[in-house]
């Protein structure tokens, strides 16, 4: 049963993993804030959507994965809380909750650059 466990977490990371290779210019959350800001300056209203649409893709991509982890997590009887498949599932929760941050981040650079320029923020909200 844990076997199977660690498996599907695995392949739930490797396609979240997959997902954000795949995006030409993607939601990259490892990319340094000044670098983003950057090229969100030089963008036009269209790239800066098009962008803010991808990191919200991902925000709600990596929220699907803590949810699924932490169901995974209340399946674990409270006596095996301390064990190592609860922590290393509480670990996966803290590093995707890390991620999720820093694409929310990230979004919010897009986001306030398409307020400034006067464009449509209907389908953004997260």
């Amino acid at each position: 049963m844990r076997d199977v466990r660690i498996i599907k977490l695995c392949y739930l990371l490797a396609l979240c993993f997959l997902f954000l290779v795949s995006c030409g210019k993607k939601a990259d959350e490892n990319k340094p804030i000044s670098e983003v800001k950057a090229e969100a300056e030089k963008m036009d209203l269209e790239e800066l959507r098009s962008m803010a649409l991808k990191y919200k893709d991902a925000i709600f991509a990596r929220q699907d994965d803590i949810a699924q982890i932490t169901a995974e997590l209340k399946k674990i009887p409270i006596a095996k809380m301390l064990g190592e498949e609860a922590k290393g599932l509480k670990s996966d929760v803290e590093n995707l909750s890390e991620s999720l941050s820093s694409l929310k981040e990230r979004f919010g650079i897009y986001y306030d650059k398409i307020k400034a320029k006067g464009g449509d923020l209907s389908d953004l909200k997260l």
